[in-house]
């Protein structure tokens, strides 16, 4: 069965180790972003596609980032939405699945791309579960998600003020009431940019319909 890695809350500004774990295979369940470090303050540096599988070198003791390899690209992704196959049901913590503990130390000499600064303006709603509904909806909608090139060069080419939530951002992903999102012009969506990434969301259920690379 799958196992979801949930390793609680974001920690930064520790140093890099290892233990004497050995690397887990893993999928993720959604698109995910790939990260240059543990948060959503840092860099986009790829994309994992729904279904395809990474290594993870090992996860934050006190946080849900895990540090893995896709392809020829090292990055940090949210475990909330990493799956592990174990051979029986058990409960999902690292130790039964051998998930090596590392931890993770800002490079004082480079600066962090978007990072920020002061406290976060609220928290992803959903989670995991909403990635699961956004999965459904993708799925029985199909080609209705996509909008139009129109809708995503009007996103691109008219920017609004970045919001950082905690959580990482995926399709079916809930938007909080107190995030003022941006209607597009003669369509169904609006938009926000949220933790370095662009959203499609619809208005009524505040929830992410597409993300805009």
């Amino acid at each position: 069965m799958s196992m979801t890695f949930k390793l609680g809350a974001t920690v930064t500004g520790l140093l890099l180790a290892s233990s004497a774990f050995a690397e887990t295979s893993a999928t993720a369940f959604t698109d995910l972003n790939l990260r240059a470090g543990p948060g959503v303050s840092h860099d986009i540096v790829g994309v994992i596609p729904a279904s395809q599988s990474v290594t993870v070198d090992g996860c934050l003791e006190a946080s849900n980032w895990c540090r893995v390899s896709y392809g020829e690209t090292n990055g940090w992704a949210s475990g909330d939405y990493l799956t592990a196959m174990v051979a029986s049901p058990i409960y999902a913590n690292r130790e039964q699945l051998a998930v090596e503990t590392v931890t993770y130390e800002k490079d004082p000499d480079s600066a962090v791309g978007g990072s920020v600064t002061g406290a976060l303006a609220g928290a992803i709603l959903g989670g995991p579960a909403g990635a699961v509904i956004g999965a459904g909806l993708g799925a029985g909608l199909g080609s209705a998600v996509a909008p139009d090139e129109r809708v995503t060069t009007y996103v691109r080419e008219n920017p609004v003020d970045p919001v950082y939530l905690d959580g990482e951002v995926v399709v079916g992903a809930g938007i909080p009431e107190d995030v003022t999102l941006a209607e597009v012009p003669e369509s169904e969506y609006h938009y926000a940019y949220i933790n370095g990434t662009r959203v499609l969301v619809e208005r009524e259920k505040r929830q992410v319909v597409y993300i805009v690379r």
